[in-house]
């Protein structure tokens, strides 16, 4: 089911006034998109997307204003008229144009009014919609902030992912999710991972039951939330699997329509989890910065085997 957000939800998060008590507040926001009317305003409405939330900042008013009454009158008709505009929002604490006022009871259509600027209010309201309108999915595993990478440490059950998880808090990271993570797509090559409230701090060890992350190392071992930027995948070590030693074969896993790197991990006694996780997270950071240490290996090892080969 898609997600949406109430009129009275945006009203209260946001601190607005309401310009027209009894209009519609049960319309729904269902896209995260803004539009600025500027072009509906000007009287072309063909492309209209009036399911966006429509803001108004000093310029669509003024070039409102300057317009002759009747032409006031028949845009604010048309502008107000669509049923599944979830609300107009204008910016700088602007007086509302009467026109645009009596269109707007007309039809029921929420006004609400802000201080901020139009740019800052665009801009708030745009990372406000992403989030809570993101697409989303809960998985098993535990996420970890390493050097400031996002891991989602993944395997079967009682492989050893939050004991991972806790000697990299010792280590002086930090636990984001522990059991379950929540995942959303923010953006189009963004995941971001946040654990459930209920779970929030908190971790299972075998052995011990239930920790408070935070009550235990103090409030710089958690994050609220995190970037997914690698996803590690333990695994039972099986002396009898050819396990890859160069790192040249890079795997990727689909998450909410995205690709996010893959590291399979065997686990066999005497393996340092935590150090093997941090080494991990430097790698991935340096790939992200543009340099691959199995990538330059086999490009130094095929320009000796050429320069060999050329002298025989």
């Amino acid at each position: 089911m898609p997600k949406t957000i109430s009129i009275e939800e945006l009203r209260s998060d946001f601190e607005l006034e309401l310009i027209n008590e009894g209009a519609d507040m049960s319309r729904l926001i269902s896209v995260s998109d803004i539009n600025r009317p500027g072009l509906a305003l000007a009287g072309f409405f063909t492309y209209h997307p009036a399911e966006r939330v429509q803001v108004m900042g000093r310029t669509e008013v003024t070039f409102f204003e300057g317009m002759s009454a009747l032409q006031q009158k028949e845009r604010a008709d048309l502008l107000c008229s669509y049923e599944q505009t979830p609300c107009l929002i204008l910016a700088r604490a602007m007086e509302v144009p009467a026109a645009l006022m009596n269109a707007a009871r007309e039809n029921r259509l929420p006004i609400l009014r802000t201080a901020l600027s139009t740019t800052k209010l665009t801009g708030r309201l745009q990372s406000y919609f992403d989030r809570k309108l993101a697409k989303e999915t809960l998985l098993h595993g535990v996420l970890v902030d390493v050097y400031g990478i996002g891991i989602l440490i993944t395997g079967s059950s009682g492989i050893g992912k939050s004991e991972t998880a806790l000697e990299l808090v010792k280590r002086g990271h930090r636990l984001v999710a522990d059991d379950a993570v929540e995942i959303r797509n923010i953006a189009d090559t963004q995941l971001e991972g946040t654990s459930p409230e209920m779970l929030r701090h908190l971790i299972e060890i075998r052995g011990l039951g239930v920790l408070n992350v935070m009550t235990l190392f103090g409030a710089g071992a958690i994050r609220t939330h995190k970037d997914l930027e690698l996803v590690i995948k333990l695994t039972m070590w099986e002396d009898n699997v050819a396990y890859d030693r160069l790192g040249l074969d890079e795997e990727t896993i689909n998450i909410l329509d995205i690709d996010i790197p893959l590291l399979t991990l065997p686990v066999r006694p005497g393996r340092n989890l935590a150090v093997i996780l941090e080494v991990a997270a430097m790698n991935q950071r340096l790939k992200l910065m543009g340099y691959n240490a199995a990538r330059d290996l086999s490009d130094k090892m095929m320009k000796t085997m050429n320069s060999e080969s050329f002298l025989d």
